[in-house]
């Protein structure tokens, strides 16, 4: 299409006709006004300070625009950069892992006592049971690290970096099924349709790498399917669509749709997006919906994934020393260890928010050989991450995470044998982990009753744990606010506090 092709089709263009009508002496002032005021604040400030580096403020969507600049300031001094989130999907019993018991030992098989449930409900699974036969772990524990922090036998290689690790043993959920906690732990609502975490950081903070999506979510291809993970979960509910998470797959197409069709080359491509902009810009000067813009920038991004995506997603360059750290399912493409080097490759790239999903925790019976299997297929490489992170000089400000949705009961689901029990699902006290940029290396906080059922020092409710998140991105969970429906939403709800008491 020629030059003069183009002006032909803007001069006939009912669409182009209406914005020469529309744009009155008032409406140009004010678009011009706004837009030279954003310039001087971008030369003093940076546009990579106030919109990430190699960001491109939008300037097509005026009126936002002074919102926007304000949003993405920092609010404080953030410790993270990065964070990589390890969600162990299913729930990890707290008792094989990190919540140590010992007295259960002489409790075994005696009901939970009325004292301490104090009438809290169950699920449908357990609720019929005619007793709640109480059980110890069969693995044994033993103390690792300065603080001699008591951790299972099950995580050996995680019990070499205990020093590194900030443990909480008190976190708390009202939700007590998979998937509205998990959903609760992921957008801050049992209920879905809100924006994810890594949504959240992406509207707020922007990115800071222009060739590769803020969000990226890794699914562990070798692990349990007993619960489904829906897409919603990283998804960016009343947010621009462009800060949803963009899942990367194992195999030869990554990210689905990128790659060129058959006998079409990059060049036709190139050719072809331009027209598309040329439309959608039309499209977008008379209609002026963001979601035009969002729609511009994802396909300009998809554009330049085609270079980027097979450089990261490529691991033949690492050396034998690398799979050897993080285990020998690390040459196995979509395996959870070849997702944790993956991860660490894409924090390396300045990704901002990259999640990595790990399914099949859900061990309600055939606990013991469950769980250790799981174990198994994590311990090293989560190990092997936080090391790899460290000795990189990426640890100081890429924050690490580790945790499901809820914890496990401390009595049995269903038959109970001295080798062989299950744990139902356990809302009230549960175990995650954090490590790196901000939070106290080598710490364990919180402690719950000596049946890991009640909290009795120092609770963190979920939203406490995403108010901390964000604090240490910068973000005060409480300002960043997007208005939907006629209020404004945040992450936290009207909820949440930072626990104060474990940053460093």
């Amino acid at each position: 299409m020629s030059h003069h092709h183009d002006d032909e089709f803007r001069l006939h263009s009912p669409e182009f006709n209406k914005i020469h009508q529309s744009l009155d002496r008032r409406r140009f002032l004010t678009k011009t006004s706004l837009g030279l005021g954003a310039l001087a604040i971008g030369s003093i400030f940076g546009a990579d300070k106030l919109f990430g580096s190699g960001a491109k403020p939008a300037t097509t969507n005026v009126p936002n625009l002074e919102e926007d600049i304000l949003r993405a300031l920092p609010h404080i001094a953030p410790k993270a950069k990065r964070v990589v989130y390890l969600f162990m999907s299913g729930g990890p019993s707290q008792f094989e892992t990190f919540d140590y018991k010992p007295k259960l030992v002489d409790l075994a098989g005696k009901d939970l006592p009325d004292s301490v449930r104090k009438g809290q409900r169950l699920t449908g699974m357990s609720a019929n049971q005619s007793a709640l036969p109480m059980v110890p772990s069969i693995y044994k524990f033993n103390q690792h690290g300065r603080n001699n922090t008591w951790v299972s036998e099950l995580l050996p290689h995680t019990a070499k970096v205990v020093d590194d690790l900030c443990i909480v043993k008190s976190i708390y959920s009202e939700a007590i099924n998979h998937d509205p906690a998990i959903t609760f732990f992921q957008t801050g609502n049992q209920l879905p349709g809100r924006p994810s975490i890594g949504s959240w950081v992406s509207y707020g903070l922007g990115s800071d790498n222009n060739n590769l999506p803020t969000f990226i979510v890794l699914v562990s291809k070798n692990a349990p399917k007993d619960q489904p993970l829906y897409a919603r979960l990283w998804g960016n509910g009343f947010l621009a669509s462009k800060h949803q998470g963009v899942q990367f797959r194992s195999g030869k197409d990554p990210v689905l749709f990128l790659n060129n069709p058959e006998g079409y080359d990059g060049t036709d491509r190139k050719e072809m997006l331009g027209y598309l902009t040329k439309l959608n810009q039309l499209q977008n000067e008379s209609f002026q919906d963001p979601e035009i813009e969002n729609r511009i920038a994802q396909y300009e991004m998809a554009y330049r994934m085609q270079t980027s995506v097979p450089e990261v997603m490529d691991t033949s360059d690492e050396p034998d020393e690398v799979f050897d750290l993080y285990g020998p399912d690390s040459r196995d493409s979509g395996s959870y260890a070849a997702n944790c080097i993956l991860a660490r490759k894409l924090l390396e790239k300045d990704v901002k928010f990259v999640q990595l999903y790990h399914q099949g925790w859900d061990q309600h019976g055939d606990l013991p050989k469950g769980i250790a299997n799981q174990c198994k297929q994590t311990d090293q490489a989560t190990a092997a991450l936080v090391t790899d992170l460290k000795r990189r000089g990426l640890l100081d400000d890429t924050l690490v995470i580790w945790g499901g949705e809820f914890g496990r009961t401390v009595y049995s689901q269903g038959k109970l044998t001295a080798n062989d029990y299950g744990r139902d699902h356990h809302p009230r006290c549960f175990t995650m982990w954090m490590a790196g940029a901000g939070v106290k290396p080598g710490i364990s906080y919180g402690e719950t009753d000596e049946f890991s059922y009640n909290i009795i020092k120092d609770p963190v409710h979920v939203h406490d744990f995403q108010a901390t998140l964000m604090h240490l991105m910068g973000v005060d969970h409480e300002r960043l606010t997007y208005k939907f429906q006629g209020r404004r939403f945040r992450l936290t709800d009207v909820h949440g506090k930072v626990v104060k008491d474990i940053l460093a």
